[in-house]
Order: structure tokens, then sequence, then C-alpha cells
């Protein structure tokens, strides 16, 4: 019997078993990277602009490696091999952040943790697709998305709570935080099987072709458009830490906004791809922005703490909405022989973006303020879903 549209339970297990790796890591990272924004500016010194050049470089950095690590699991066939070399490279920069003293070794640690994300991050996603029958490819990625996300926010949980028992010592829950990332690792060895590939292997040649470039098609590039446009109006999760610090949360329990967000995204990230399944996904797309303008102006326009976590909230229903659906919409119009490619293509894409909307993002909080900068983002979000909207009506 086939499976029915938006069944969770005809997930593949090896889904599963990524998604609960997905899991362990996001807990670690986020253990660091809610508290992250906090430790560089206030115990650090750095300035807001740092961060969101810290940030966006991190961010680009994993984009321009998952290029290449898509096109190498595209020619020798080994996606698992790369997602354990690039998981491991995560994990073995976690000890790294509760020994440094200057930002610039945070930059450091942050540059080889996101050269760890990118090699793993295309493979994983190609992985997903090759294990996975098209029918329920939706659901597919909004569950992996969707346990990334469980992790997004117990991550957080688990800081807050440290911090309480460790009295507000950050650099000792940062070391707390190498356990998680040790348990995905073997939990990725283990629990992961990848499938054989039919066909013969393709020569290796240089990482991007014209050839192969062309042979993407229109529609996959339309698809890395759309990314490009997404990006550019969601700057650094950074901001949303430092804006609830900013209206009066405690040091101890900024990572609450990312627990917020997070718990929302969790929770819409699995049934939004079960219902890409069976409507237009860019309509689901036109909501996720909509959602995004309202999370702007809630930072934006109520500056208090309720606002913050109003705000975290819709961030991360846009984040539901949208990620794990622009992952099924890459799959759908990419060539399955160039899936890797294609998937590193849009992250290299998506990710020149993120380093630059971080970047801008961090310059009109230094010159006109917090408001200015969660302002601009909504009016980007507003252009984008009215784009979106034209594209869809013409189509």
């Amino acid at each position: 019997m086939e499976p029915r549209f938006g069944n969770v339970r005809a997930v593949p297990r090896g889904v599963w078993a990524l998604g609960l790796v997905s899991m362990f890591m996001d807990i670690s990272s986020e253990m660091i990277h809610s508290l992250l924004p906090v430790f560089l500016v206030g115990t650090l010194g750095a300035s807001v602009v740092m961060l969101g050049l810290i940030e966006g470089v991190a961010e680009a950095t994993a984009s321009i490696t998952r290029v290449f690590s898509g096109w190498i699991s595209d020619r020798l066939g080994k996606r698992k091999l790369l997602a354990v070399i690039g998981y491991g490279l995560g994990a073995l920069t976690k000890p790294v952040f509760p020994l440094a003293v200057t930002p610039l070794e945070v930059l450091g640690a942050r540059f080889a943790d996101r050269i760890g994300k990118g090699i793993r991050g295309a493979p994983r996603d190609a992985l997903v697709a090759d294990i996975t029958p098209p029918a329920i490819r939706g659901v597919a990625y909004g569950v992996r998305q969707a346990l990334d996300t469980v992790g997004a926010f117990l991550g957080p949980l688990l800081a807050m709570l440290l911090m309480v028992l460790l009295a507000n010592d950050i650099r000792a829950v940062y070391a707390w935080a190498v356990a998680p990332a040790a348990v995905a690792v073997v939990l990725l060895v283990v629990g992961v099987d990848e499938p054989r590939r039919a066909g013969p292997r393709e020569p290796r040649q240089s990482p991007i072709r014209w050839s192969e470039v062309h042979a993407m098609g229109w529609p996959f590039w339309s698809v890395v458009a759309i990314g490009v446009v997404f990006t550019l109006a969601r700057f650094s999760e950074a901001f949303l830490v430092l804006r609830a610090r900013d209206v009066g949360l405690a040091a101890a329990l900024v990572p609450l906004v990312l627990v917020v967000m997070n718990i929302v995204y969790s929770g819409v990230a699995a049934p939004a791809g079960s219902l890409s399944d069976r409507v237009d996904r860019r309509m689901l797309l036109v909501a996720g922005l909509a959602a995004l303008v309202l999370a702007d102006l809630a930072f934006a326009l109520w500056p208090t703490i309720a606002g913050a976590l109003v705000g975290a909230g819709l961030w991360g229903l846009h984040m539901g909405l949208t990620q794990g659906i622009l992952a099924a919409l890459v799959a759908d119009v990419a060539p399955e022989r160039l899936r890797g490619t294609a998937f590193g293509l849009f992250n290299l894409a998506t990710g020149v973006t993120l380093l630059a909307a971080s970047a801008l993002a961090g310059v009109l909080w230094s010159v006109y303020g917090a408001a200015a900068t969660f302002l601009a983002g909504g009016a980007f979000a507003l252009l984008a879903a009215l784009g979106l909207v034209v594209v869809v009506r013409r189509r």
C-alpha cells in the first residue's frame, strides 16, 4: 500500500535518526549561541557591529563550504561520511568557547564550527531525499526540521537552568555543551544507513561546472531567488537575544527568547511540511513572510519583555512555515544526480545574503538603534511577500 500524503509514520527510520542527530547537535550549539551575544558584548567587550560580522561570516562560511560538500557527495556517493566529518568537526569546536578570552577566538571557533555545518548540511539534506519516497518528501523534511528545532529550544532551556545552578557562569555552561555534541556524532555513526546509489559515478571535475548550472534549469534558480530574498529579510537570531536584553530581560533568562521561538518553530515545521505535500508550497511561504513582518513590528514597536517574547514566537512561526518547505522545493526541482550540488548552490546564495543582512543589521543597530534594525527587516519581508504573491498568481 502506498503511503498517504502527510503520513508521519511512513517517514523512514533513517530520517528520524538524522533528526535526532540534528537535535543533539542543536542542543549543544544553542546552549552556546543563546548566550553568545551576551558573552561577546557583555563579557568580551565586542561591539554590536562586530557581533553582526561574526554571525554573518560564520553563516557565509557554512554556505560556501556546502557547495563543495554537496558536489563531493554527488561524485563519491558518500553522503553519510561527509555528514560524520561535518558533525565531528562541529563537536571538536565546542571546548573552545569556554576558554575564549577575546572576540577573535570566538570568531575562530564559530568559523570552524560553521565549516563543519557546511560540510554536513548539503549531504544530509540530499540523504533525506535519497531515502524518502517523493510522495512524503515534504513531511520528511518537516520531521527532520522539527527534531532539529526541538534541540534548538532544549538547548536554551538547559542554558538557563545551568546559569541558575552555576551562578551565571557562562563559561561553565559552555563546558557542559560538549556532551550532547558527542552524542550526536555517535548516533549518526551507528543509527543511519546510507542506501546504495544506482548507476556509475561521474568523473571528478570542478565543483561548479557551467553544464551543471545550466542543467539545474529555471525552476531551480527561481527557488534560489526566493531563498535569497527570504534571507535578506531575516538576519541573525543573535539580534533577538540582544533585543531581549535591551528591553530588560536578565542575562540568565535571555535564552528564553530562543526557547519561545523554537517551541513554535518545532510545533509548526512538521504540520507545515505535511500540508505542503497537498497544496502549493509557495502559499505557505507567503504566510511565513507575513509572520516575519509581524515579528519585526513586535520587536521594533513593543519595547518590553512581553513584546520580545511575542516577536520571538512570530519569528518561530515564520521559520516553521518556510525552512523545511524551502528544502523540499529544492529537492522537487533539482535533478536527482545533482541533488547535493543543488543544495550546495542554494545554501551558498542564502549564506552570502545572510552575511550582508547581519552586517547591515549591526550597522543599523549601532547608528540608528534596535528599532531601525527590525523595521528594515520587516520592510524587506513585506516586499518579498508581495513579490511572491505576484509570482504565484501569474503561474
